[in-house]
């Protein structure tokens, strides 16, 4: 289907990444399946009704059936904006209500168990080593840590410009830890991997490390380790914010670091961050032990 095609172009040039435009080709291509099924002639308000209800019956979750939802809206209001079709059929679709699940983080004494496993004495261990301290000190995607460039880092003021989703850009911080531990593997790690390269993480041949061998480096970790728990790069971004409020940061702060256009998404870790206050208060307070 032509218009598909354009859309998915259109997606890659407003900066969507690989990974979303994917998930739009998943959606909408199951989609343009149960339109074949059923042999229909008109895409109307009613229809996609009837395909989401399709959907529910199928069991898909509240969570997946609002994806879907989403996919249709953006591909039907670029079908309306390049004047293909007149009437936008998703205009009055509502969202199904999700139930918000907490972020899942890491406490203070398993993350030390987590950051105890790399051979810093290794070449690919120091590099290991790196890349959990900076998902973990600047709350970065795997995406955007895979993506930084030696060009992108300021030592001085210890920053990093970040390009993030939809190519927008965000400077994030890192502290002394992350640039000390970020000193020692330009001197001993890269320049033995590849001196030349643009790209601050490698992989063992010298190239741009991927995100998918990120995940892999972090399961090898969490596996060597004694921990119970599942634990992905972006457990280290939801472990960042959640650490950030505990200590006292400003959630406007968080949602600037993290680089959420909404502070409601980063309002999540405010309920987190509530359940650690309520635990502390109990554990701590004399009346409240009785």
């Amino acid at each position: 289907m032509k218009e598909l095609d354009n859309f998915y172009k259109y997606l890659e040039g407003k900066g969507y990444s690989l990974n979303t435009i994917l998930s739009y080709q998943k959606d909408l291509n199951q989609f343009k399946e149960y339109c074949k099924d059923i042999k229909i002639k008109e895409i109307d308000y009613n229809f996609i009704r009837t395909y989401l209800q399709f959907l529910h019956n199928k069991k898909y979750t509240n969570k997946s059936i609002a994806r879907h939802i989403s996919s249709l809206k953006s591909f039907f209001k670029y079908l309306t904006k390049t004047e293909v079709i007149k009437e936008n059929p998703c205009l009055l679709i509502s969202n199904p209500k999700i139930e918000k699940k907490l972020p899942n983080y890491i406490n203070y004494n398993d993350l030390e168990v987590l950051f105890s496993i790399p051979d810093k004495n290794d070449v690919l261990g120091l590099r290991n080593l790196l890349i959990l301290e900076l998902l973990y000190s600047c709350g970065v995607r795997v995406s955007e840590l895979v993506n930084i460039k030696i060009s992108d880092i300021d030592f001085i003021n210890n920053r990093i410009l970040i390009l993030g989703k939809g190519n927008k850009e965000r400077f994030v911080l890192y502290g002394k830890v992350c640039s000390d531990l970020l000193k020692e593997y330009l001197n001993k790690s890269r320049s033995k991997l590849n001196k030349d390269s643009d790209y601050l993480l490698l992989n063992k041949f010298g190239n741009k490390i991927t995100d998918r061998a990120i995940r892999m480096i972090i399961d090898d970790i969490v596996k060597k380790s004694s921990l119970k728990l599942n634990i992905s790069p972006h457990t280290l971004r939801h472990t960042f914010a959640t650490h950030l409020l505990n200590e006292g940061a400003d959630l406007k702060i968080v949602q600037e670091l993290l680089g959420h256009e909404n502070i409601s998404t980063t309002g999540i870790y405010t309920h987190v961050s509530n359940e650690h206050l309520r635990k502390v208060y109990l554990d701590a307070h004399p009346r409240a032990r009785r």
